[in-house]
């Protein structure tokens, strides 16, 4: 099984960076989870839900059900949450196009987390299309 086909059988998905706002890549990515029929928990500390899931406020608050993680923020922000996402025991990480870090990429690989970070994109993967 590739890195994809392994961050895709996880039972429960996580999106670190979920946006209220449905312009954003953070709002399309959960939207895309959705749509596949994934259990998906989005994190933003600032809402309560986005499109009616309930959010958490950082990895570190996620059940311990949460195999697979998509990573939508700046990089610097990135490097955080892979930091968190190592402590939770989340095993496979995509970083969106923009969000990769090289020191996050750096930190999966040294603690063999399946990582997904050379430009492919969730949405294009999962046929992600607007309502």
């Amino acid at each position: 099984m590739d890195a994809v086909q392994t961050f895709l059988a996880a039972s429960h998905f996580a999106v670190a960076g979920a946006s209220t706002n449905r312009d954003k890549y953070g709002n399309k990515v959960l939207r895309c989870y959705l749509q596949n029929n994934k259990s998906v928990t989005p994190i933003n500390p600032r809402a309560d839900e986005i499109e009616g899931v309930a959010c958490v406020a950082s990895v570190s608050d996620l059940p311990d059900n949460i195999e697979s993680l998509s990573i939508i923020t700046p990089p610097k922000i990135t490097t955080e949450v892979v930091k968190q996402a190592i402590s939770k025991g989340i095993k496979n990480i995509w970083m969106q196009p923009g969000a990769q870090s090289d020191e996050g990429i750096d930190l999966c690989q040294k603690n063999g987390i399946n990582v997904i970070a050379d430009g492919s994109c969730v949405l294009v993967v999962m046929h992600y299309h607007e309502h």
